[in-house]
């Protein structure tokens, strides 16, 4: 038998079945390879250019910390927000390209001298001495996790966007024929007949019988049901529970005080009162006018013979907040109690009083010290809680129950019972491993899980948490004796609303049957809920008399038209007596106002239009499945 193996294994035949052997054992043996082969790896590709899956991430990455720094602990980095956050950053990666794209494709070049001079130039890398500064530079990388190679081709990228979006940008002249009629809509006022008829002025109704009780319970399920619980245990890693395990040299302060100095200094601001005119020879008689004694409501009376006005800036203004230069030159020119001369800007002429000057004040490293230390530490323990978040990952990802993994790497854990809401079936707060300003984020998280899913480490504020979802108890009506007195008090609350409904009902009934509101009120009763209001602006405000639910009816009818509409504390109906149009002859600065914001959003349409053909041109091919990867 052997020898006749050994004969086959020298035929032809033996040698293809064995190549064929080695060939499916290949294929199958490195599979993942074969399947791979040709595919793309980059999340999008840009006149052929390719953006890397890490480079998306870290732009997502960096878009997030400085949304987390700008909205304080209101920001909570959900799934969706991430989503979105991602899509924007890839687009943003994405518009980069087809800008240097363009700027190859019509030769634009950036020197390197212009960059050098930009980068030199940026008021917050520059030292006391106004001289560009390298700690402040690196402490600004570090703070915006850059490296310099990356911030210096952001800089020469952006410069080139500018070079190329210059001439779209050339301010577009807004037309009259849209600029009067958006003028004439937004500053036109009215004034109106209003009664209100508030919740709490509604009479008192019959007490309710047993059997109207159980039945308005029954009615309204969704008031009187205990919530969905769940139980769950969850971990959080966050740079608070990290805080002890870094420290902070002497040298990292001295380095991060120089690259923040202008946080800890107050420049200086000046409170003013101002008059604005249309004419230079109307300003210079208020300049003299204020000088010889003037008091304030003789200025305000000449602004508005002269065509102009005169107002008081409610909060004191640094010259970064006066955004004409000349004006700010001339405001911080004049001492405490002065006069500037007349100054002219796009506006028209401005008269400004120095009321009071507050210095600058700067707050040295030893002032500091301690608050700095903190926010250093802090910043050194979010590095480590993400370097560490990998490794939990990849535990989670091998199976490990999550009640084992929490301790190994540091993490809060606990295992709760509670609602949407944060509370335990007896009623009280729930105690969760986490600060307040993210609880709501990680009650969501919560109920967001499928129960039985493996945990999967999500980012959360300055940190990660991980969610098991154990047991899911469904929402279930309570017993009506559980909660009859609940139930008794909505019943009236509902009783009343509907008693007050019913009344404006009557009213709105009797103007639209002839009546004028007045007269339909004082036959009702409620004369003395009724007033005359106005005139007022369309837009919702504290001067404003009129409730906010009914600003838009009542802009919308017609003189002698009556609308009801239900108010936050009760209903109101109201009437319009005259409508008082806006003259844009009567008010050049307003009408400018209205031009100025115009021009602006047709500047910004042109530049996006252009960014839009320009990405069209660009051939961009974005790869959907490493476009998930990006968001987690």
């Amino acid at each position: 038998m052997l020898t006749a193996l050994r004969r086959l294994a020298g035929t032809w035949v033996a040698r293809a079945l064995f190549i064929v052997l080695v060939f499916s054992f290949a294929i199958w043996g490195i599979g993942d390879m074969v399947r791979n082969f040709g595919r793309d790896t980059a999340v999008a590709r840009v006149a052929g250019e390719p953006i890397a899956l890490e480079e998306a991430q870290l732009a997502v990455r960096r878009e997030v910390q400085r949304l987390a720094r700008q909205l304080g602990p209101n920001f909570e980095a959900d799934e969706a927000v991430r989503r979105a956050v991602a899509a924007q950053a890839v687009e943003g990666l994405i518009a980069e390209r087809a800008l240097r794209a363009e700027a190859r494709r019509m030769s634009v070049v950036v020197p390197e001298e212009a960059v050098r001079e930009f980068v030199w130039t940026i008021p917050a890398l520059q030292g006391a001495d106004g001289r560009f500064s390298r700690p402040l530079f690196e402490g600004f990388l570090r703070q915006n996790g850059l490296t310099e190679a990356e911030f210096l081709r952001l800089v020469r990228s952006d410069l080139a966007r500018q070079q190329l979006v210059g001439a779209v940008r050339a301010r577009p002249a807004a037309p009259d024929a849209l600029t009067r009629p958006l003028y004439a809509f937004e500053a036109e006022r009215r004034v109106a007949d209003l009664v209100l008829l508030p919740l709490a002025a509604a009479p008192e109704p019959e007490p309710p019988t047993e059997a109207q009780l159980r039945r308005f319970h029954e009615n309204n399920p969704d008031r009187f049901s205990a919530p969905e619980y769940r139980e769950a245990t969850v971990a959080v890693l966050t740079a608070d529970q990290l805080l002890d395990q870094v420290a902070v040299s002497e040298e990292e302060l001295a380095e991060a005080y120089e690259a923040r100095r202008a946080q800890f200094e107050t420049p200086e601001r000046r409170r003013l009162r101002q008059a604005l005119v249309p004419s230079e020879e109307a300003a210079r008689a208020i300049a003299e006018a204020w000088r010889g004694g003037a008091g304030w409501e003789a200025i305000e009376a000449r602004a508005r013979e002269a065509g102009g006005q005169a107002i008081a800036f409610p909060e004191p203004l640094d010259r970064a907040g006066l955004p004409v230069p000349e004006l700010a030159e001339a405001a911080f020119a004049t001492p405490e109690g002065g006069i500037t001369d007349p100054v002219r800007s796009p506006f028209g002429w401005h008269v400004l009083r120095v009321d009071k000057v507050e210095p600058a004040q700067a707050r040295g490293l030893d002032e500091v010290r301690d608050a700095l230390r903190r926010e250093i530490a802090h910043e050194k323990a979010v590095d480590l809680v993400f370097a560490r978040a990998s490794r939990i990952e990849d535990a989670l990802a091998s199976g490990a129950p999550l009640v084992e993994v929490a301790p190994r790497f540091g993490m809060a854990v606990a295992t709760v019972a509670t609602d949407a809401a944060g509370r335990t079936p007896a009623g009280e707060p729930v105690t969760l491993p986490i600060r307040d300003t993210a609880r709501a984020e990680l009650l969501r998280r919560i109920f967001a899980a499928r129960p039985g899913d493996a945990p999967r480490l999500e980012e959360l504020q300055d940190g990660f948490t991980a969610v098991e979802v154990k047991t899911v108890t469904p929402p279930a009506l309570r017993p009506f004796e559980t909660v009859e007195d609940q139930v008794r008090r909505a019943w009236t609350a509902e009783a009343r609303r509907r008693a007050q409904e019913e009344r404006a009902a009557a009213l709105l009934a009797a103007v639209r049957g002839g009546k004028s509101l007045a007269e339909a009120a004082r036959e009702a009763g409620l004369e003395a809920r009724g007033d005359r209001i106005g005139p007022f602006p369309r837009q919702p405000g504290p001067g404003n008399p009129a409730p906010p639910e009914l600003l838009a009816p009542i802009f919308e009818a017609r003189p002698g038209e009556a609308t009801m509409v239900e108010t936050r504390d009760g209903f109101a109906v109201a009437q319009l007596v005259e409508v008082m149009p806006a003259n844009p002859d009567a008010d050049p600065l307003g009408l400018g106002r209205i031009r100025d914001q115009v021009e602006q959003a047709m500047t910004e349409d042109l530049e996006q239009q252009y960014l839009v053909a320009l990405r069209h041109r660009a051939d961009v091919r974005i790869n959907a499945g490493l476009m998930e990867q990006v968001a987690r």
